[in-house]
């Protein structure tokens, strides 16, 4: 594992496959914040990364097809200031991280189990990605503070 900046905050995305959501948060607060963050993603059960979230962050100017789905058990000697979880099934099936400052939860919709046309599939894909986006800067605004305001983000 590559050594990680003593001055940075280190942040934790989990989800279940570690295939979108967690993904598009990892690329999302290191091209917003990555002066100020440390930042990686894993998963309780990868699955390989989405070629939909890859797509939608392309969108936006950020590459994040070089990726990969990763285990959360690569993360357990690690210290970090955040675990985030971002959807409900990685909240219950997270590990502890006792040295983590503050364990949060955001939940999002999992654009991959979306369903109707690819206009519809896209869509959804496109608003998770939005909504990611919303709760990273109110994260990066708060100062990333350990509080009920952070938490309540």
């Amino acid at each position: 594992m590559d050594a990680i900046d003593p001055v940075k905050r280190k942040v934790l995305f989990l989800c279940t496959g570690n295939s979108c959501r967690s993904q598009m948060a990892e690329g999302l607060l290191r091209h917003l914040a990555g002066d100020r963050f440390e930042v990686a993603s894993a998963g309780t059960h990868p699955a390989g990364l989405n070629p939909g979230a890859v797509a939608v962050m392309r969108e936006i100017g950020i590459d994040i097809s070089s990726h990969r789905s990763k285990r959360v058990d690569e993360y357990l000697d690690t210290r970090f200031d955040y675990v985030i979880t971002v959807c409900d099934r990685a909240k219950e099936t997270c590990p502890v991280f006792p040295a983590a400052l503050s364990q949060l939860h955001w939940s999002f919709e999992d654009p991959a189990a979306a369903r109707g046309s690819v206009e519809e599939r896209r869509a959804v894909f496109h608003r998770v990605r939005d909504e990611i986006a919303g709760r990273i800067r109110r994260f990066i605004q708060s100062g990333a503070r350990v509080d009920s305001r952070c938490r309540g983000l």
